[in-house]
Formats: C-alpha cells, sequence, structure tokens
C-alpha cells in the first residue's frame, strides 16, 4: 500500500515563494508517475503538475502555473517536490500529490482519475 505525506504548505504573501514536499512510502516509486493537484473552496480538484517515472526530463504543467512552478523527484529519498515561486492569490488551495503506475511510454495524466494514491493534502494561502 502506498501512502504519501505532504507538507510544506503555508502562509505566504503574493510574489512568495513556498516548497512542497511528498513522502512516499510502499510501492515501487520509481516506477510511479507523480502529481501534484490542488482544490479551491467551492471548486473543483485541478492539475497542477505532474512528472513521469520513465522521463523525469519531460514534466506536465497546467497553463496557470508554467513559468512560476517546477515539479521534481528524488527516487533515492522517496520524495517529489514542488518549487511555487511568484505566487498569487488565486493560487490558494489544498495541494495534493498522488501516485500513479502507468506503463512504460505512457505520459503523465493530467486527470485525478489516471492517480491511484493520494496524500491528505497540505494548505496553501496567498495574501495579496
Amino acid at each position: 500500500q502506498v501512502q504519501l505525506v505532504e507538507s510544506g504548505g503555508g502562509l505566504v504573501q503574493a510574489g512568495g515563494s513556498l516548497r512542497l514536499s511528498c513522502a512516499a512510502s510502499g510501492g515501487a516509486f520509481s516506477r510511479s508517475d507523480m502529481g501534484w493537484f490542488r482544490q479551491a473552496p467551492g471548486k473543483e480538484r485541478e492539475f497542477v503538475a505532474a512528472i513521469s517515472w520513465w522521463s523525469v526530463g519531460t514534466p506536465t504543467y497546467a497553463d496557470s502555473v508554467k513559468g512560476r512552478f517546477t515539479i521534481s523527484r528524488d527516487d533515492a529519498k522517496k520524495m517529489a517536490y514542488l518549487q511555487m515561486s511568484s505566487l498569487k492569490p488565486g493560487d490558494t488551495a489544498i495541494y495534493y500529490c498522488a501516485a500513479g503506475y502507468p506503463p512504460y511510454g505512457t505520459y503523465p495524466g493530467t486527470s485525478p482519475a489516471r492517480y491511484a494514491y493520494w496524500g491528505q493534502g497540505t494548505q496553501v494561502t496567498v495574501s495579496s
């Protein structure tokens, strides 16, 4: 059973930065796609970024965060990260990390349905 635990959320002013971490246990982390999603109050969960297990050099980002967020992973530590810069009030949400196990050659999904395991989430609040 895969368990994911996010950390690093908090309150930050607009323009600031935060680094979210996701610690994984159980499962074969090096063979899992890792994704970050977020959910704001009253809104559906939305895709933020993802990185595949077989092509870490080609991450995928939502248009709203391109150029501001960077996803990375450390397979030796079983960790995934989301570096967030130039934060905006619109980035305020609960951020979730997720793991999926697609076959080799499948690019990371942007749909929550592509991920079987989820963390409990960490709150990010950006003040104006």
